[in-house]
């Protein structure tokens, strides 16, 4: 059996543990002190919640994160820094340029490995493939009803209430909406980082009242040719603003995990 740490206990982290795969056991959770004692019960004290990672002396298979940028910056490090193998979802805290080098250097330095989920979209092979050549452009859509952008950044941008049409709010690059738009924006740092980096992907948001869908667009234009791959996700039922497939990005790594072995 493999050992799983996760990070975070919100929506994405209670989809994944309900889709955990055989072959692969969680053995800690990093959360609040207040979902401390919720864990402890649901697991039968088979689970230890913790504050954290740096307090556990055995090392896990695999550290998936699945909480926030926030918990990207603070535990990442830790990971890295004992030489475990951790996957983030918010892959968004890498548009940070300072704190991508410091993690790469960690790695590098402790023989840790950082990867960057997939998240709601797909294609990123292709993306790859085409990297080895020279791609001159890539534009990246996203697209998601009023309430998947409510009660964040977005409300500063459009009145979220008076929208009556598909409209986009916000144009500029993958490292300025990640950071602007750290819960609606990892799959365009996600792209970038498949692709051609945070400043030359090009990123429009859009809120879309005709909805209920998250909708992920990519462009890829460069000597090989052209793709573009679209994808309409169902969000989480408990969390709008993330698709479902994001969660199951970090189901499937566990399963390779689990069952081969072989991270890439």
């Amino acid at each position: 059996m493999k050992t799983l740490m996760l990070i975070g206990y919100g929506a994405m982290a209670n989809e994944v543990i309900d889709r955990l795969p055989n072959g692969i056991v969680l053995r800690w959770i990093v959360a609040r002190p207040s979902h401390h004692d919720d864990i402890m019960t649901r697991f039968h004290g088979q689970v230890i919640p913790i504050n954290d990672p740096a307090t556990v002396t055995e090392k896990p298979d695999l550290v998936l994160e699945c909480a926030s940028h926030q918990a990207v910056k603070q535990y990442a490090p830790i990971a890295l820094k004992r030489g475990w193998t951790i996957a983030i979802i918010s892959t968004g805290a890498l548009a940070d340029a300072i704190f991508a080098r410091e993690l790469s250097d960690l790695a590098r330095q402790h023989h840790g490995q950082l990867i960057p989920l997939s998240g709601a979209i797909a294609g990123l092979d292709g993306l790859r493939a085409a990297k080895e050549a020279n791609i001159t452009q890539i534009t990246y859509q996203s697209r998601k009803s009023p309430a998947s952008w409510r009660n964040g950044p977005a409300e500063q941008y459009i009145d979220l209430n008076q929208v009556s049409e598909p409209t986009v709010f916000f144009s500029g690059t993958a490292r300025e909406a990640a950071l602007n738009f750290p819960a609606n924006a990892n799959v365009a740092a996600t792209v970038a980082l498949y692709g051609i980096g945070m400043d030359a992907t090009k990123v429009q948001l859009m809120v879309d009242p005709t909805t209920q869908q998250n909708t992920h667009r990519i462009e890829v234009v460069g000597d090989f040719g052209r793709f573009c791959i679209e994808l309409n996700g169902q969000p989480l039922a408990s969390n709008p603003k993330t698709s479902l497939l994001s969660a199951l990005s970090a189901v499937e790594m566990c399963r390779r995990v689990a069952e081969h072995n072989a991270i890439i």
